[in-house]
């Protein structure tokens, strides 16, 4: 496998070699960068370990560069944080530079060596040997270093033959995958992340000793685990992060409502489908059309309720009414459970729960104008997500079902189209404002106005009334009369 990096990236490592050369002290990029580079990734950060004092190296690093960046260093931890303007490297390839507005960092640490106790994720750390540090990295693909030093610059050091499990694509610890998990617990979530981002396959010790060693996940901050969780769910195929965490025994620790989808039940023939595994099929179906993490949390949960609404009906097989509705209700407590967005985030997703079901149900039945003005005034500003989540929640195994359901989904995107283009629902501000109907009447805010504001926006959802000024004002004056207003007289 070969190293290709740009000239600006060649360019910023010589001068960290120059820099570490002047305070006479070996360095080397390790990590990320070169596992990233040898897999053809993007890459925007690196990782530089020293043999010495990481953040005097920084700060050496940081005196070559014009204007000088700021240097972000942590004294107790040894470890110190650039980032860098990479168009003051001036180079004629500039087009390859990522430029102003997209810096590069770059993190320093003094290699050391690290031990636990038991009951704590914080490291008891002393200085120690490139191989000290080496055997300290979570996995062999990541222990990957190049020397920037002078006498072997460039030299892939690889002491865990981590390049050959690059080629055979497997994810495996340096060490002892059980006091490497135990250690750092949060390190079993990396490995199910990297294997779901790259498509690799987890080496079965290193599998062993993450069943072996999940209880362990309980010792690591909530804000932590929610982080990893997230990066699976942005990964290209999520699903399998998710059989990963659940096989593993480390999904029912960190978010059991979703382990509690699993498993079909089964009386008198009728069946129910495995709902677990349904999700995982809908958030791979939605992450082929979008990339954003809250459509993707609102795939996740779109069922969240489906166990504790589940009921069976004789001669007619299970149901789960209303689970659109109290998995809505479920969502701000799992966002809090998880430290996920309390605000805007979160009311996204309980909405994409709370609606998902009603684009599909108008497939089933004679399409109205008013229900799809409904539909469209409820998603609002939101429709088109909505409409990429249940396009990815219509699964089946009978692939003829699935395409007589998506032809149809298709009709109804398409009178969708045609009654917003006709209505202007989507987003809707009334013609008549509360501001209007208080001084057309003279009454302050109070329960008439809401009634007439509440009528009209019925009536236009229903088609008594065009989406106009003209025939909401004269709907207006009608309601007034019904309950007793009377319009003020100008002088």
């Amino acid at each position: 496998m070969k190293i290709n990096c740009t000239d600006w990236e060649l360019a910023l490592l010589q001068k960290v070699a120059t820099a570490a050369e002047k305070l006479q002290t070996e360095s080397y990029l390790i990590g990320g960068f070169v596992r990233d580079k040898l897999l053809g990734r993007e890459t925007k950060d690196a990782d530089i370990v020293c043999i010495g004092d990481g953040i005097a190296l920084a700060k050496e690093t940081a005196k070559q560069f014009r204007p000088v960046p700021g240097v972000d260093y942590f004294k107790n931890y040894g470890t110190a944080h650039i980032r860098i303007d990479l168009s003051v490297l001036k180079l004629d390839t500039s087009s390859e530079e990522p430029g102003e507005g997209n810096p590069f960092d770059i993190e320093f640490v003094g290699a050391r060596k690290e031990s636990y106790r038991r009951d704590s994720r914080n490291p008891e750390v002393e200085p120690g040997t490139m191989q000290d540090d080496q055997e300290r990295r979570d996995f062999t693909i990541n222990a990957l270093a190049i020397s920037l030093n002078k006498k072997d610059y460039g030299k892939l050091v690889d002491p865990f033959n981590g390049i050959k499990d690059l080629e055979d694509k497997i994810i495996r610890t340096p060490m002892d995958p059980s006091k490497t998990f135990s250690d750092d617990p949060l390190r079993m979530m990396r490995a199910i992340r990297f294997a779901t981002q790259l498509g690799f396959v987890i080496d079965d010790t290193t599998w062993q000793g993450i069943k072996d060693n999940a209880s362990r996940i309980r010792i690591i901050t909530q804000e932590r685990i929610t982080d990893e969780l997230n990066k699976i769910i942005l990964a290209p195929k999520p699903s399998i992060g998710f059989d990963l965490l659940y096989k593993s025994g480390l999904l029912e620790l960190i978010f059991p409502q979703m382990t509690d989808l699993a498993g079909a039940e089964y009386i008198d023939g009728y069946g129910h489908k495995d709902n677990f595994y349904h999700t995982l099929q809908v958030l791979d179906n939605l992450a082929q059309n979008s990339n954003d993490l809250w459509l993707r949390w609102a795939a996740i949960l779109h069922d969240i309720a489906k166990p504790a609404t589940k009921r069976f009906e004789e001669g007619h097989g299970w149901t789960f009414h209303g689970h659109e509705v109290v998995g809505g209700r479920m969502v701000p407590k799992i966002f809090a459970k998880l430290k996920l967005p309390q605000h805007e985030k979160m009311r996204f997703v309980k909405k994409m729960v709370e609606l998902h079901l009603r684009p599909i149900s108008l497939t089933k039945e004679n399409i109205t104008d008013s229900a799809i003005r409904r539909l469209l005034f409820d998603a609002g500003e939101d429709f088109d997500s909505l409409m990429i989540l249940c396009d990815a929640d219509i699964t089946s195994k009978n692939k003829q079902k699935v395409k007589r359901f998506l032809e149809n989904f298709q009709l109804v995107r398409q009178r969708c189209k045609e009654v917003e283009e006709k209505d202007h629902v989507r987003n809707w501000q009334p013609p008549v404002t509360g501001e209007l109907i208080m001084e057309t009447f003279g009454i302050p805010p109070s329960k008439p106005v809401g009634i007439i504001k509440d009528a009209l926006k019925e009536a236009m959802l229903d088609g008594v009334i065009p989406n106009t000024y003209e025939a909401a004002y004269e709907f207006m004056l009608a309601k007034a009369t019904e309950i007793g207003l009377v319009p003020v007289t100008k002088e």
